[in-house]
């Protein structure tokens, strides 16, 4: 089991500020788009399939993957849908 509280405590070392879990359903995408800061996923169930500057990479439950600023990426989940943990870089504005 992934433990939420301390994936928070780590990327709030790491300057992640924002934290928030979301949950996809089965096959469900997201077409090219972009944050304005820093965005960190974790994998707590499911899976996730993100490709951005030519490349694919999918991750699992326990896996972390992280969206520099400003880039462009798409993303698609898994048969089993997918929840997750994303933290937002500190300096957000909103």
């Amino acid at each position: 089991m992934v433990n939420v509280k301390e994936w928070e405590k780590k990327l709030r070392a790491e300057g992640f500020g924002r934290f928030f879990t979301w949950r996809d359903g089965p096959n469900a995408s997201y077409p090219d788009h972009t944050h304005p800061v820093r965005t960190a996923h974790v994998i707590l169930d499911g899976e996730m399939t993100l490709t951005s500057e030519g490349r694919t990479r999918t991750v699992k439950a326990g896996e972390r993957l992280d969206v520099p600023a400003n880039t462009i990426h798409s993303a698609r989940m898994g048969p089993a849908g997918c929840l997750y943990l994303v933290g937002e870089e500190e300096n957000c504005a909103r």
